[in-house]
């Protein structure tokens, strides 16, 4: 396995696997790898990659400033164990200096699909989301990349660049992975109680078989958690819909204590 620190390095090595006749899938994480990130790089085996880049880079740009970047769990040496292990060929530790460089002044900005959702809550997120992808598809060169359900704004946003831009790629959509309990897998996870955990799990719960978004929301109250939001919307272009049915997504956010959730489920 490989891995590589300086973008031009990773470039150039994946021009040469490309023009070789590899074919490369990319796995674009945040790190603290978990059993979710395990799933993304299981399903570019499924699909054929002879590459598996696996991107380890806790970006700043897509974090507002009360956020938490600087106590996001970072751990470089599991997650090259586990990168390792899984089958991954290549890993990519950049830094913010080598990804952003002095003067830094070109963004990637979605203005469709961003606007609601996690994108209200969180002002410039997805710019920030944006610009890093575009990059890493930049360097990476890939046939195919692989995203989790769990983020599933994220992945729309993502798929809508990839159209519009004209990005020779696929965009693959992997399964959420969960706890035995039903709690989806986060990096975030870690930062909750063991009191916490069980409250949160009232969101998996109230996903089982979602009637109405207030009744998801109850839910979400009566465990003790504060809802950021619980939103129905059509499942390709993200707009509002009253009722829940076929075709449409229910997605939630919720705090558990000081620790921001999300969760969705797919009708």
């Amino acid at each position: 396995m490989k891995t590589f620190r300086e973008p031009k390095k990773l470039q150039k090595w994946c021009r040469e696997r490309k023009a070789a006749g590899r074919k490369i899938a990319l796995v674009p994480t945040m790190g603290y790898l978990h059993e979710g990130h395990i799933s993304l790089i299981e399903a570019a085996k499924r699909k054929g990659a002879d590459e598996i880049v696996v991107s380890v880079f806790v970006n700043p740009v897509q974090f507002g400033p009360n956020e938490d970047y600087a106590k996001y769990p970072r751990d470089e040496k599991a997650d090259l164990a586990k990168c390792r292990a899984a089958g991954a060929t290549a890993v990519f530790f950049p830094t913010p200096e080598n990804m952003y460089l002095d003067r830094h002044s070109v963004y990637v900005v979605e203005e469709d699909l961003s606007k609601g959702l996690c994108g209200a809550r969180r002002p410039g997120h997805f710019r920030g989301v944006c610009t890093v992808v575009a990059k890493l598809f930049n360097l990476a060169h890939p046939d195919f990349a692989v995203f989790g359900q769990k983020d599933y704004q994220q992945a729309q946003v993502i798929k809508r660049m990839v159209r519009d831009l004209n990005f020779d790629l696929d965009i693959v959509v992997a399964p959420i992975v969960r706890e035995k309990s039903g709690l989806a897998k986060s990096s975030r996870n870690t930062y909750l109680s063991d009191a916490e955990r069980e409250m949160a799990l009232a969101i998996s719960r109230s996903l089982q078989d979602p009637k109405t978004v207030k009744s998801v929301a109850k839910q979400l109250e009566k465990a003790g958690l504060k809802v950021d939001y619980v939103e129905c919307v059509d499942a390709e272009t993200l707009e509002p819909r009253r009722k829940i049915e076929k075709g449409t997504c229910v997605l939630v956010a919720a705090y558990c204590g000081k620790t921001r959730l999300i969760d969705n489920k797919v009708i």
